[in-house]
Protein backbone atom coordinates (compact mmCIF):
# COMPACT_ATOMS: atom_id res chain seq x y z
CA UNK A 1 0.00 0.00 0.00
CA UNK A 2 1.42 3.39 -1.02
CA UNK A 3 2.10 6.04 1.62
CA UNK A 4 -0.38 8.93 1.59
CA UNK A 5 0.73 11.92 -0.47
CA UNK A 6 1.89 14.95 1.51
CA UNK A 7 0.83 18.32 0.20
CA UNK A 8 3.59 20.94 -0.27
CA UNK A 9 4.08 23.02 2.85
CA UNK A 10 2.35 20.46 5.07
CA UNK A 11 4.60 18.50 7.39
CA UNK A 12 3.49 15.16 8.78
CA UNK A 13 2.70 15.10 12.48
CA UNK A 14 5.32 13.41 14.61
CA UNK A 15 5.78 12.54 18.25
CA UNK A 16 8.35 14.47 20.30
CA UNK A 17 11.65 12.63 20.52
CA UNK A 18 12.35 13.77 24.07
CA UNK A 19 10.06 13.49 27.04
CA UNK A 20 9.13 17.03 28.18
CA UNK A 21 10.64 18.25 31.42
CA UNK A 22 8.42 18.02 34.46
CA UNK A 23 6.67 21.32 35.01
CA UNK A 24 4.81 22.80 37.92
CA UNK A 25 1.79 25.04 38.11
CA UNK A 26 2.50 28.78 38.03
CA UNK A 27 0.31 31.25 39.94
CA UNK A 28 -1.65 33.32 37.44
CA UNK A 29 -0.42 36.54 39.03
CA UNK A 30 3.07 35.63 37.77
CA UNK A 31 2.14 35.21 34.08
CA UNK A 32 3.10 38.85 33.52
CA UNK A 33 6.74 37.99 34.23
CA UNK A 34 6.74 35.52 31.34
CA UNK A 35 5.22 37.92 28.83
CA UNK A 36 6.78 41.20 29.85
CA UNK A 37 6.07 43.55 26.96
CA UNK A 38 9.36 45.34 26.44
CA UNK A 39 11.75 47.80 28.02
CA UNK A 40 10.71 49.76 31.07
CA UNK A 41 10.07 53.35 30.05
CA UNK A 42 9.82 56.59 31.97
CA UNK A 43 6.56 58.28 30.97
CA UNK A 44 6.85 62.03 31.44
CA UNK A 45 3.97 64.50 31.53
CA UNK A 46 3.44 68.19 32.22
CA UNK A 47 0.21 69.49 33.71
CA UNK A 48 -0.66 72.69 35.57
CA UNK A 49 3.00 73.68 35.73
CA UNK A 50 4.16 70.34 37.17
CA UNK A 51 6.57 68.05 35.33
CA UNK A 52 6.25 64.43 36.40
CA UNK A 53 7.75 61.11 35.42
CA UNK A 54 6.59 57.55 36.18
CA UNK A 55 8.10 54.15 35.50
CA UNK A 56 5.94 52.07 33.17
CA UNK A 57 6.28 48.63 31.64
CA UNK A 58 2.71 47.90 30.52
CA UNK A 59 2.93 48.96 26.88
CA UNK A 60 2.80 47.41 23.42
CA UNK A 61 3.44 48.41 19.80
CA UNK A 62 0.26 48.56 17.71
CA UNK A 63 1.40 49.95 14.34
CA UNK A 64 4.60 50.63 12.40
CA UNK A 65 3.88 53.96 10.72
CA UNK A 66 2.67 56.17 12.10
CA UNK A 67 4.03 54.44 15.21
CA UNK A 68 1.18 53.64 17.60
CA UNK A 69 1.84 52.48 21.16
CA UNK A 70 -0.79 51.19 23.58
CA UNK A 71 -0.15 51.65 27.29
CA UNK A 72 -1.89 51.16 30.62
CA UNK A 73 -1.85 54.08 33.06
CA UNK A 74 -3.96 53.50 36.14
CA UNK A 75 -6.16 56.21 37.67
CA UNK A 76 -4.18 55.48 40.84
CA UNK A 77 -1.08 56.93 39.15
CA UNK A 78 -0.53 60.66 39.52
CA UNK A 79 0.34 60.76 35.79
CA UNK A 80 -3.13 59.55 34.80
CA UNK A 81 -4.81 62.92 35.33
CA UNK A 82 -2.08 64.72 33.39
CA UNK A 83 -2.21 62.29 30.46
CA UNK A 84 -6.00 62.32 30.43
CA UNK A 85 -6.17 66.11 30.51
CA UNK A 86 -3.30 67.14 28.21
CA UNK A 87 -3.35 64.06 25.93
CA UNK A 88 0.44 64.41 25.60
CA UNK A 89 3.45 62.61 27.04
CA UNK A 90 6.97 61.44 26.28
CA UNK A 91 8.06 57.81 26.48
CA UNK A 92 11.69 57.96 27.60
CA UNK A 93 13.71 54.75 27.26
CA UNK A 94 16.42 54.33 29.92
CA UNK A 95 19.35 51.94 29.96
CA UNK A 96 20.60 49.82 32.85
CA UNK A 97 22.77 52.69 34.09
CA UNK A 98 19.56 54.41 35.23
CA UNK A 99 18.18 51.37 37.07
CA UNK A 100 18.20 53.04 40.49
CA UNK A 101 16.40 56.12 39.17
CA UNK A 102 13.83 53.97 37.34
CA UNK A 103 13.02 52.01 40.50
CA UNK A 104 12.90 55.23 42.50
CA UNK A 105 10.42 56.78 40.06
CA UNK A 106 8.33 53.62 40.28
CA UNK A 107 8.26 53.61 44.07
CA UNK A 108 7.31 57.26 44.68
CA UNK A 109 4.32 59.42 43.79
CA UNK A 110 4.64 62.63 41.81
CA UNK A 111 1.81 63.98 43.95
CA UNK A 112 4.27 64.35 46.84
CA UNK A 113 7.72 64.34 45.22
CA UNK A 114 9.44 66.26 42.41
CA UNK A 115 10.93 63.15 40.85
CA UNK A 116 13.19 65.06 38.46
CA UNK A 117 14.89 66.76 41.42
CA UNK A 118 14.80 63.72 43.74
CA UNK A 119 16.40 61.33 41.25
CA UNK A 120 18.75 63.71 39.43
CA UNK A 121 16.94 63.63 36.10
CA UNK A 122 17.03 66.50 33.61
CA UNK A 123 13.84 67.79 31.98
CA UNK A 124 14.44 69.07 28.44
CA UNK A 125 11.83 70.82 26.30
CA UNK A 126 10.31 68.61 23.62
CA UNK A 127 9.71 69.89 20.10
CA UNK A 128 6.04 68.97 19.52
CA UNK A 129 4.50 68.28 22.95
CA UNK A 130 4.44 70.10 26.28
CA UNK A 131 5.75 67.12 28.27
CA UNK A 132 9.53 67.14 28.80
CA UNK A 133 12.16 64.72 27.53
CA UNK A 134 14.33 62.99 30.13
CA UNK A 135 17.83 63.92 28.94
CA UNK A 136 19.57 60.93 30.55
CA UNK A 137 17.52 58.37 28.55
CA UNK A 138 19.01 57.08 25.31
CA UNK A 139 15.74 57.48 23.37
CA UNK A 140 12.71 59.76 23.71
CA UNK A 141 9.36 59.42 21.95
CA UNK A 142 7.10 62.46 21.91
CA UNK A 143 3.50 61.23 21.90
CA UNK A 144 -0.09 62.38 21.58
CA UNK A 145 -3.09 60.37 22.78
CA UNK A 146 -5.14 59.37 19.71
CA UNK A 147 -7.57 56.79 21.10
CA UNK A 148 -9.17 56.42 24.54
CA UNK A 149 -11.97 53.97 23.72
CA UNK A 150 -10.52 51.35 26.10
CA UNK A 151 -9.58 53.82 28.83
CA UNK A 152 -12.65 53.44 31.01
CA UNK A 153 -12.57 49.65 30.98
CA UNK A 154 -8.83 48.89 30.90
CA UNK A 155 -7.06 52.23 31.59
CA UNK A 156 -5.61 51.74 28.09
CA UNK A 157 -4.41 54.74 26.06
CA UNK A 158 -3.31 54.59 22.42
CA UNK A 159 -0.44 56.97 21.72
CA UNK A 160 0.89 58.16 18.39
CA UNK A 161 4.61 58.88 18.32
CA UNK A 162 4.95 62.26 16.60
CA UNK A 163 8.71 62.75 17.09
CA UNK A 164 11.47 60.31 18.02
CA UNK A 165 14.95 61.05 19.34
CA UNK A 166 17.85 58.65 19.89
CA UNK A 167 21.44 59.05 21.08
CA UNK A 168 23.66 57.87 18.18
CA UNK A 169 26.52 57.23 20.62
CA UNK A 170 24.51 54.46 22.30
CA UNK A 171 25.14 51.60 19.84
CA UNK A 172 23.96 48.66 21.96
CA UNK A 173 21.53 49.92 24.62
CA UNK A 174 21.11 47.57 27.56
CA UNK A 175 17.49 48.21 28.47
CA UNK A 176 15.64 47.09 31.59
CA UNK A 177 12.79 44.57 31.39
CA UNK A 178 10.49 44.19 34.38
CA UNK A 179 9.79 40.60 35.46
CA UNK A 180 7.67 41.59 38.47
CA UNK A 181 8.21 42.02 42.23
CA UNK A 182 11.44 43.99 41.95
CA UNK A 183 13.05 41.61 39.46
CA UNK A 184 14.47 42.96 36.19
CA UNK A 185 16.14 41.39 33.19
CA UNK A 186 18.73 43.34 31.20
CA UNK A 187 18.76 43.15 27.40
CA UNK A 188 21.87 41.28 26.29
CA UNK A 189 23.17 39.60 23.18
CA UNK A 190 21.84 40.68 19.79
CA UNK A 191 21.19 38.11 17.05
CA UNK A 192 20.79 38.97 13.38
CA UNK A 193 18.92 36.32 11.39
CA UNK A 194 17.38 36.24 7.89
CA UNK A 195 13.99 37.95 7.88
CA UNK A 196 12.80 37.53 4.27
CA UNK A 197 9.88 35.23 3.51
CA UNK A 198 10.88 32.13 1.54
Amino acid sequence: MAAPAIRPGIRPAHKPVHKPAKKRSLPLARVYGLLEPGPVVLLSTSHQGIHNVMAMSWHTMLEFEPPLVGCVVSPGDFSHAALNSTRQCVLNIPTVELAAQVVGCGNTSGERVDKFARFGLTAVAASLVAAPLVAECYANLECRVVDTRMKNRYDFFVLEVVKAWVDPACKAPRTLHHRGWGVFMVAGETLKLPSKMR
